[in-house]
């Protein structure tokens, strides 16, 4: 086999894109390509909407080996179905991944998005040099992924990791997963976002920035744009970050006395804009965590931002990382 049919395809699909990148065995990136996901038509124009993206790299396939797909929500690695996701409505037990391998007759798998982003960060990224790896996407959501021992931990099925709905307080604010008081509604970017829009619009804050950076559109504020107005020194802002601050360091507090990993990784799009206030967690873990070392694990931004999910679905199936991967063998007890 000629090095080029090393490369693979990864493919991170969201509620609103589809983003498909080649990807060789060194985790680099060698090109894009982002289209619009449908997701409100049905599984066969759903569908299409992937295969459109793929086919943007149909000059590669011959060298190509793989296919790997990230999807939120609940999947079922080992027989490469789309579970449920709140974000992609179109998909219900679907069987995603021998869809896509099917039409382009190429071996074809499937991984939760945090999962994936985890393996991509711990075999080429911000984790490489652990054994041991927390990763958390802040985002829509907050999404987690665990690499133990050097192998990805995707619990029996393959729907293990979801750590953003662990509650942290049990009568709280009820989260779309069904459950209350989940982190996700504390410290995920659109959480953020609503508790700006929702403080302006009730009592408005004549000092803060934030209405003037969106054009007195409340409704368009984002996770970006109240991190944005914190480092300028809006106190509103700060006041909502540092709120989100401090639920992540409970959150964290737990994580740690639970897996107590070598390093916890934090990408996702309100990650890159929350590692300016890493200090702020770190002030406030000490409150929350038992373990004595715990200041001897780092939080690291994670290197491919907002590419960690697509890397990490190309990661699936090169060789290098293949060995991180406990989803068939391991588990299951054949291939």
């Amino acid at each position: 086999m000629a090095s080029g049919d090393q490369n693979a395809i990864g493919v991170d699909i969201g509620g609103t894109k589809v983003a498909a990148g080649l990807v060789n065995p060194r985790g680099r990136i060698l090109r894009t390509v982002r289209k619009p996901m449908v997701t409100q038509q049905g599984a066969e124009l759903a569908l299409q909407s992937v295969i459109d993206a793929i086919d943007e790299l149909k000059d590669a396939m011959p060298t190509v080996r793989g296919i790997g797909i990230s999807v939120p929500g609940w999947v079922d690695s080992r027989q490469g179905v789309l579970l449920s996701a709140t974000n992609l409505p179109c998909w219900r037990d679907y069987p995603l991944a021998e869809q896509l391998k099917r039409h382009y007759k190429l071996p074809t798998q499937l991984a939760n998005d945090a999962n994936a982003a985890a393996l991509a960060e711990a075999v080429w990224g911000a984790g490489e040099q652990y054994r041991d790896v927390f990763y958390v996407s802040l985002g829509t959501g907050v999404g987690t992924g665990m690499v133990l021992d050097r192998r990805l931990y995707s619990g029996r099925t393959g729907a293990a990791g979801e750590g953003g709905h662990t509650t942290i307080d049990y009568g709280g604010r009820k989260c779309g997963c069904g459950k209350r008081g989940c982190i996700e509604m504390y410290a995920s970017g659109s959480a953020v976002a609503q508790r700006a829009r929702e403080l302006l619009s009730r009592h408005g804050a004549p000092k803060s920035r934030i209405p003037a950076m969106v054009d007195g559109d409340l409704a368009s504020i984002s996770a970006e744009t109240v991190a944005k107005a914190a480092l300028a020194g809006d106190e509103l802002a700060n006041e909502l970050v540092q709120e989100a601050a401090n639920y992540l360091a409970i959150w964290l507090g737990n994580m740690i006395d639970l897996l107590e990993p070598d390093v916890i990784v934090i990408g996702g799009g309100f990650g890159q804009a929350m590692a300016n206030f890493f200090h702020h967690i770190r002030s406030r873990l000490g409150e929350w965590v038992i373990n004595p070392r715990w200041q001897q694990i780092p939080l690291r931004t994670a290197m491919y931002g907002w590419e960690s999910g697509l890397v990490g679905a190309a990661a699936l199936c090169l060789p290098r990382s293949r060995l991180w991967i406990v989803l068939r063998k391991a588990a299951y007890g054949s291939d």
